[in-house]
């Protein structure tokens, strides 16, 4: 390894330095863990960790983004509502790097896109400086104290304290780590803001505001506009400050995600010393009280998921696919807009919502002063508030796909209208940093409406009060309002309980599940039918934000002991009331992952999937019944079957027999056939639309579990030891058809250029290691997640088997 540092060293002295330089600081780290460890037990933390002579040779090398908590095990007695992972504890990762001989008088910065959590740096043994909240990107200063032309450690301690979070934070460096060096006189951090304050067919003007570092006084920028890979030049311009012409521009839409980059060139005394790359589009946004949100000029209604960051059985650790994956799968039920529940996201995450055509919220905290868990961001909040928020705003406001800000989420302090300076000071600090977009919160106390909170943001969203939009309107006729937080409906993937109870809290069966006829939610909450009732009699209610789009882990309501559910109840008697309900779990309850996904952990689609698919794709010709047909103990008893079409009108037949032919009435988004007596073939759905066959299904019952089919989501991809290959496990009969209540334990291995990084089956009780190579799959399917290797190209076949069943195997290829 020295001889390695010496022949860069050399190197570099023949080499010129270029101006700007991002270099990815992702490998070869030295990673080890203490206080609470995996296990359960302490180990104590050694003291001069951060010294650049300590010897980590005995330490565990990997590579960043990862999650340490992810890894597991998962242990029973850990908190059910951050996903019984030990993800708390401490945590220490060292790199040694060289630095060059051209690095002297440069600047040099070590950027950290999301560390998990209280980010404590040093090098070579002298401190840098600390960034408590774990969802936040940083910089730290290396400058003048780089050792040149020799090697240098970097030392980052990361303290996850236990009841610091509400669900699965994850654990470590999570995001991207990057190594910039600069010349003296640069673009500042997040400089280069972009904004098209004059859009029209013929031409937009964009504005382009840039921050300097070193300023000289013979300093000068520039810039140069093309399309987003393009490298052909349509507008130029000068000045920090500058207002460019861009002729016939094409914007940036939903199904037309335009994008265009700016580079800004610095220079002093004609010669360069920076060039800065930026991103960004043309598109107009405008909210009205009135009619709601528009998209350059169009009336565009947000169907709206919430998000949680975590990546289902890989953890929290960014994986740009995992991230693209997830996306597709909300895209494909109808998706257009996603809000960042309850933080700021990877900067990844927002580049492929404006490559993919995806509105964001981008939201900021889930507490303020106010404190949920003992050690949240409450104890973070006075002090490092502002600097977390400028940070959220300067790295994200070039986003086209941003189109909002939330300050919070179900903030205590909105109980009391004396605090609500303390959302205004917040709203003013993004106005300051970013005038184009309007601020917002998730509001889920009544009273916020109503006391001066309102008057706080721009638009306001509520949290779970469909029942209340009248009235807000009402009151607050000049406010944009929309859901910020809707439906909250749970249920798992294939589970069906009977009788069907119209009782929301009445979805409860064995084994710690929920019914998945989408009728069931918590206290606080409804089926997703109110909502969408809602958003029909209320048109100018510009949209909502489901909870959730996937299912995270963590928060596995209705079976946990979360006591901070408690916070959802103002009033004392149905706070009382709720308390006593989760007193009554107690004991063992295996849960350790939502039930509020329309997809599950492994982004296989629930059945609400296709109610919001019906919803909002109605120009797409669909029809979905459930349950599943195979129920051999229930001949002759009533087993209902709902139907969700984007058609208008459904007929049912059962073995050839129609069952009726039903009319979808106003503000309907099922249909139900509650009388049917169960016989074991075949139901079929013939939906209608302007009395016009639409579209067709069936549901047959399947024979016995016969053997394995595989499917992968992709069948090239790339080897550069990042992209993720997501294969389908289905247990199927004779004829190919999936098994809906089958549990198999199966097995998998792989040959050639990958290796599986995970498993998963969508079950939210599944105790299994998500890197276990053997897990049951859970009501006929399960998930094998293959990562490529570095450098290796070739065929992957990943096998899967499992006794008593045909085995399967398919094969893609990395390259």
């Amino acid at each position: 390894m020295k001889y390695l540092f010496t022949l860069l060293a050399l190197f570099s002295v023949l080499l010129p330095a270029t101006a700007r330089e991002r270099l990815a600081f992702n490998d070869d780290w030295k990673f080890a863990r203490f206080g609470l460890m995996p296990d359960g037990t302490e180990q104590a933390e050694p003291k001069g960790l951060e010294k650049a002579g300590f010897d980590d040779s005995d330490w565990r090398t990997l590579d960043v983004p990862h999650d340490w908590g992810i890894e597991g095990p998962f242990r029973p007695e850990l908190p059910n509502r951050t996903g019984k992972l030990p993800w708390a504890g401490i945590g220490w990762y060292r790199k040694s790097f060289q630095s060059l001989e051209s690095d002297a008088g440069r600047n040099i910065y070590l950027d950290i896109d999301g560390a998990m959590s209280g980010a404590q740096v040093w090098l070579n043994g002298e401190y840098i400086g600390e960034w408590p909240y774990g969802y936040s990107s940083f910089r730290m200063d290396l400058t003048g104290k780089i050792r040149i032309g020799k090697k240098n450690t970097v030392a980052v301690r990361l303290d996850n304290k236990p009841e610091s979070s509400r669900w699965y934070p994850g654990g470590g460096i999570y995001r991207n780590v990057w190594l910039v060096k600069t010349e003296p006189t640069h673009v500042a951090h997040w400089g280069v803001y972009v904004t098209t304050p004059i859009v029209n067919d013929d031409h937009a003007m964009v504005k382009v505001v840039t921050a300097l570092e070193g300023e000289q006084p013979d300093t000068a920028v520039s810039y140069e506009i093309m399309e987003a890979g393009s490298s052909k030049i349509l507008a130029t311009g000068k000045g920090k400050t500058a207002f460019i012409r861009l002729d016939q521009p094409k914007r940036w839409d939903l199904d037309s995600p335009n994008l265009y980059q700016v580079r800004t060139t610095v220079s002093n005394a004609g010669k360069t010393v920076d060039t800065y790359l930026s991103t960004f589009g043309v598109r107009t946004i405008e909210y009205t009280a009135d009619e709601g949100f528009f998209l350059n000029g169009k009336l565009t209604k947000m169907n709206g998921v919430c998000q949680h960051h975590d990546l289902g059985p890989l953890g929290t650790a960014v994986n740009v696919r995992a991230m693209e994956r997830q996306i597709e799968i909300l895209k494909s039920f109808g998706v257009n807009a996603i809000r960042t529940s309850h933080n700021p996201p990877a900067p990844e995450f927002l580049d492929l919502c404006d490559r993919m055509g995806i509105l964001v919220q981008v939201e900021s905290f889930d507490c303020w002063g106010r404190k949920k868990a003992d050690n949240d961001y409450a104890r973070h909040f006075w002090d490092w508030w502002e600097r977390d928020t400028v940070n959220m705003v300067r790295r994200d406001r070039n986003h086209p796909s941003v189109v909002m800000w939330s300050t919070g989420n179900e903030i205590l302090e909105m109980n009391y209208a004396e605090e609500a300076w303390i959302s205004q000071m917040q709203t003013d600090v993004i106005h300051r940093e970013d005038p184009t977009r309007p601020v917002s919160f998730g509001g889920s106390r009544p009273v916020a409406a109503f006391n001066g909170f309102q008057h706080t943001v721009d638009v306001y969203g509520f949290n779970y009060k469909p029942h209340l939009y009248a009235e807000f309107r009402e009151k607050n006729p000049d406010i944009p309002l929309y859901g910020s937080e809707t439906a909250s409906t749970i249920s798992s993937r294939g589970e069906y309980f009977f009788p069907v109870l119209n009782d929301k809290f009445k979805g409860q069966g064995g084994y710690f599940q929920v019914s998945s006829y989408d009728l069931y939610a918590p206290n606080w909450a409804y089926p997703a039918d109110v909502e969408f009732e809602a958003q029909a009699k209320y048109p100018w209610v510009f949209g909502e934000f489901v909870w959730t789009g996937f299912d995270y882990i963590g928060e596995p309501t209705p079976y946990n002991k979360d006591k901070t559910n408690l916070l959802n109840f103002t009033d004392p008697e149905e706070r009382a009331r709720m308390e006593k309900e989760l007193d009554k779990l107690g004991g063992d309850i295996p849960a350790r992952s939502s039930y509020f996904g329309i997809v599950d952990l492994c982004g296989f689609p629930k059945d609400r999937y296709y109610m919001y698919q019906s919803q909002w794709r109605p120009d797409l010709p669909m029809v979905h019944i459930l349950p599943h047909w195979n129920w051999p103990e229930r001949i002759g008893k009533i087993t209902p079957v709902h139907v969700y079409t984007s058609g208008d009108e459904v007929e049912l037949f059962l073995n050839g027999t129609s069952l009726g032919r039903k009319i979808r009435g106003e503000f309907e988004s099922r249909l139900r056939w509650d009388d049917v007596i169960y016989e074991p073939g075949e139901l079929v759905a013939v939906a209608y639309r302007n009395g016009k066959p639409w579209a067709e299904t069936s549901m047959q019952t399947t024979g016995a579990a016969a053997g394995l089919g595989l499917s992968v989501d992709r069948n090239v991809i790339k080897n550069d030891g990042k992209d993720l290959a997501f294969i389908t496990v289905d247990v199927i009969d004779s004829q190919g058809r999936v098994v809906p209540r089958s549990h198999n334990l199966v097995k998998y291995s792989v040959k050639g250029p990958g290796r599986i990084i995970a498993t998963g089956n969508g079950d939210p009780t599944d105790l299994t290691d998500f890197q276990s190579l053997e897990r049951k799959v859970f009501n006929g399917k399960a998930l094998v997640i293959v990562q490529s290797l570095d450098g290796k190209k070739g065929r992957v076949t990943v096998t899967a088997e499992s006794e008593g069943l045909k085995p399967s195997e398919i094969t893609f290829i990395s390259k």
